[in-house]
């Protein structure tokens, strides 16, 4: 049995040298010809993302713009967005490295592409929704639970050893002055002013307009069309229609970066179906027979 399992060891380290080997050499040797960038924001916005997590990295985001908008056999990118929103900081990173490339760019908006989601689409030069996508929800949000009430019927108390008056603002463990309610609120309220500017400004609107519908309401995209919100209705065919209008292609091949793979990625997925194969073949067979 000790020479199965030294077997399957071996086997497994070979495994995972030739799969990191192929996955670096076709990193660095693989050149995906295309003409349009499929660039996709699925899950919630964030600075960092992890396995563990169902959310898209403002890093990954922002450097596959960059890679689009540096790649001359490039002539256009179909944003591809179904997300909530998220992270206000990740939200602006993507939207901003949008607003810098000098190519067409179309937003194909899915189930879902509001708050910070929508933001980033107003970076694009149309935008396409579906009837029935939910977008919209222009604004921000700073909410959190507060727990004294809870702990003061259960005899808890919370020790307040800080270095200034504001250190702890946000505790969930005390009651909020008024004065740290009003410090928040105000910093919410100036990134929602920024965020209507930024809507007003991409989609060719008034601030005053947009101030007045920006009261966090979601719309579908049906509604959004017809706020001036979206620019038509449809799915990736129509999208692919205007950028086809817009840069006077005849044939659209669509290039999507590469999809990170971490370790555990590569070796769950290849490594377990080349051990099935080892473990049902003759050699396991006969060597478990002779044990």
């Amino acid at each position: 049995m000790g020479e199965i399992l030294k077997s399957i060891w071996v086997l497994f380290l070979m495994l995972t040298f030739t799969i990191l080997s192929a996955y670096i050499l076709g990193d660095i040797f693989g050149t995906p010809s295309g003409n349009v960038a499929l660039i996709k924001i699925d899950g919630e916005i964030s600075i960092s993302s992890n396995i563990f997590s169902n959310s898209v990295s403002s890093d990954k985001i922002v450097s596959e713009i960059k890679d689009a908008n540096d790649n001359p056999n490039i002539k256009a990118i179909l944003v591809e967005i179904n997300s909530p929103g998220g992270s206000v900081v990740a939200t602006k990173e993507i939207a901003s490295a949008l607003k810098s490339v000098n190519k067409t760019k179309v937003c194909w908006m899915r189930e879902v592409a509001a708050s910070g989601a929508y933001w980033i689409a107003t970076t694009c030069d149309k935008i396409v929704a579906d009837n029935f996508t939910i977008t919209g929800s222009i604004g921000v949000t700073g909410s959190y639970l507060e727990f004294s009430g809870l702990f003061n019927k259960y005899g808890i108390n919370y020790v307040r050893l800080v270095s200034g008056k504001e250190k702890d603002i946000g505790t969930p463990y005390r009651e909020p002055t008024q004065e740290e309610l009003n410090k928040v609120q105000g910093i919410i309220d100036s990134i929602r002013n920024a965020f209507v500017k930024e809507v007003a400004e991409n989609r060719n609107l008034s601030v005053e307009y947009v101030d007045k519908i920006a009261d966090g309401s979601i719309y579908t995209g049906e509604e959004a069309k017809s706020m001036g919100l979206v620019d038509a209705i449809g799915g990736k065919d129509k999208a692919l229609d205007i950028i086809k209008e817009s840069t006077n292609l005849t044939k659209i091949k669509l290039v999507e970066p590469k999809k990170e793979m971490t370790l555990v990625d590569m070796v769950s997925s290849m490594a377990s179906r080349e051990m099935f194969k080892f473990m049902t073949s003759n050699h396991f067979k006969l060597s478990a027979e002779y044990n």
